[in-house]
């Protein structure tokens, strides 16, 4: 299943990207985590080190040479096949997997700025983001959550048109629901249906009825243990509220149609 998350900047969708994929990994799921954010916070937040992480595609600029221009010609159809496991870089479970699970493998894959990248930009560097983003989503037979840019730029330019699942990640405040319900206004318009709205740092109370946003709805609400560590640790794993965080978690992947149930 391909699950992408969007969301107004700040609004906490790279640590739920973090949270989902460690969950799914300890229950013995192969997930490829892409951080298409220009923030590239996704690696740190599940966990690596900032020397482990995977240099960001859009500045190999030898590696955008070499298949954009292959035999002197511009190709704005590269081969990518063989970019995610030279690129990406595995990331560490943040506990133990499910009783009699064998865990599976959490993969970063950093795409950097997908400035354009679907909207048939000749830019030999969104040439290649746009056929890898579209290889991970479309070709892999694996679970794939890809943290975008914040706003909508992704979806207007079509990215996302072929993910299963899209998670709008909104705080209780108008400019952000605002925000989503374009998100998810946008989304329908590409025929992506099956969407979720996530509220972050919800204390209560019913969102506005705002035309666009995602009919379902699950909240997440303050975390002191993520509000402690956050000055001293760039990492949102293992926190107190680990278990909560996992039947969150659950919940979302099932509502989306995954594993967790509903």
């Amino acid at each position: 299943m391909k699950i992408a998350l969007a969301g107004k900047g700040g609004v906490g969708k790279t640590s739920l990207t973090s949270w989902l994929a460690d969950r799914l990994a300890r229950q013995g799921r192969d997930v490829w985590m892409v951080d298409a954010d220009t923030a590239l916070s996704l690696g740190q937040a599940s966990g690596l080190d900032p020397a482990d992480l995977p240099e960001p595609l859009i500045r190999r600029g030898d590696l955008i040479r070499e298949r954009i221009h292959e035999g002197g010609f511009l190709n704005l159809n590269p081969e990518v096949d063989d970019l995610p496991e030279s690129l990406a870089v595995d990331a560490p479970l943040a506990g133990r997997p499910d009783p009699g699970v064998a865990p599976g493998r959490k993969r970063l894959l950093v795409m950097g700025a997908v400035t354009n990248a679907g909207g048939g930009c000749a830019c030999d560097a969104n040439a290649l983001l746009k056929a890898l983003l579209a290889h991970v989503v479309m070709d892999r037979d694996a679970w794939v959550l890809v943290d975008l840019e914040a706003g909508v730029e992704h979806l207007g330019r079509g990215t996302v048109a072929h993910v299963d699942g899209l998670v709008v990640v909104s705080e209780p405040s108008m400019r952000s629901l605002q925000t989503g319900a374009e998100i998810g206004r946008m989304a329908r318009d590409l025929g992506l249906d099956n969407q979720l709205l996530v509220l972050n740092r919800h204390a209560g109370g019913q969102p506005p009825a705002l035309a666009g946003l995602p009919g379902r709805a699950v909240s997440i609400p303050p975390l002191p243990g993520l509000m402690e560590r956050q000055m001293t640790d760039a990492s949102v794993l293992g926190l107190p509220e680990s278990d909560q965080l996992d039947q969150l978690a659950d919940r979302i992947l099932g509502i989306l149609g995954g594993p967790g149930g509903a």
